[in-house]
């Protein structure tokens, strides 16, 4: 049972996941380093009289400690796996789910929104969080989710299981050119996408950083002025508080770091201005890479 009083197989059986083969990938290695340590565990001597033979130069204590040195560090080997395994399978969709909730928990009313943006929507966890937001709050309103993979059918269809497909559309395009208008929407969240932006040119490039940047202003500037932002993503939050904080965004908040894909993340809440003015600064949102 999840922290959201949720079991997590019904979450999984919803949801599916995305990437299950890198979780498979570590786990099939996982149990063969855990195999070759059980072997050296059980045959530690004959192991170590091959050593022996192989390097006959070397005095008997060098090749036990070989031998154990080895076997050791198989089995850490093996543990590492099976925990990367784990973080990633709990990761991709039990712990999106959690994160989901919490970040539909950082909007404070939800009673008054009228539109809700979920930016890299995929298969709609988050989507659908804020949809069963929407319609336990009596709300009239709904989520787009918006998404550049062609998620549209299967994010749909988690919406009927899930029971809000009313509260749900979904559209497909270019996350660096939001097709919406200025000011249009009153919370717009996006979870653990925004690193995957620009990721062609490197995460770590100038231009990785400047296509991230251009997305987070999209999400600006599609959010009317009082309206609220909620960004889970990984790695890069001080840029996004950085930028956040160029654009005069207020109340900017950092949760605290949670393990999400074996890498750090938090959760960056901030509220527009009620009286947002465009300034010469950002400008520099409209950087293209061709």
């Amino acid at each position: 049972m999840g922290k959201t009083g949720r079991d997590w197989s019904q979450i999984y059986a919803i949801y599916g996941m995305d990437d299950w083969q890198t979780p498979f990938f570590l786990l099939i290695h996982a149990i063969i380093f855990s195999s070759f340590s059980v072997f050296f565990l059980l045959y530690f001597d004959p192991i170590c009289a091959f050593f022996e033979t192989l390097f006959s130069t070397v005095p008997a204590g060098g090749t036990r400690f070989a031998a154990g040195f080895t076997g050791s560090v198989t089995a850490l080997s093996a543990v590492c796996l099976f925990f990367a395994a784990g973080n990633i399978f709990y990761s991709a969709v039990a712990l999106r789910w959690e994160m989901a909730q919490q970040m539909v928990a950082a909007v404070t009313d939800w009673s008054t929104v009228k539109h809700a943006l979920d930016v890299g929507c995929g298969r709609g966890i988050l989507l659908n969080a804020v949809a069963m937001q929407l319609k336990k709050a009596g709300s009239s309103g709904r989520v787009v989710g918006f998404d550049r993979k062609k998620t549209a059918v299967d994010t749909l269809r988690t919406a009927r299981v899930e029971g809000v497909q009313e509260y749900v559309t979904c559209r497909e395009g270019d996350v660096r050119r939001l097709p919406f208008a200025d000011g249009y929407f009153d919370v717009v969240l996006s979870a653990t996408f925004l690193h995957t932006v620009g990721k062609e040119f490197g995460q770590k490039t100038a231009a990785a950083g400047a296509e991230r940047m251009r997305v987070l202003g999209e999400v600006v500037r599609v959010l009317k002025p009082g309206g609220f932002g909620v960004v889970w993503d990984l790695g890069h939050v001080p840029e996004y508080v950085h930028r956040l904080r160029e654009l005069k965004m207020e109340d900017i908040r950092v949760s605290k770091g949670v393990n999400a894909f074996m890498v750090s993340s938090h959760i960056v809440s901030f509220r527009k201005p009620s009286h947002h003015v465009v300034g010469s600064g950002e400008v520099s949102l409209d950087w293209r890479f061709n």
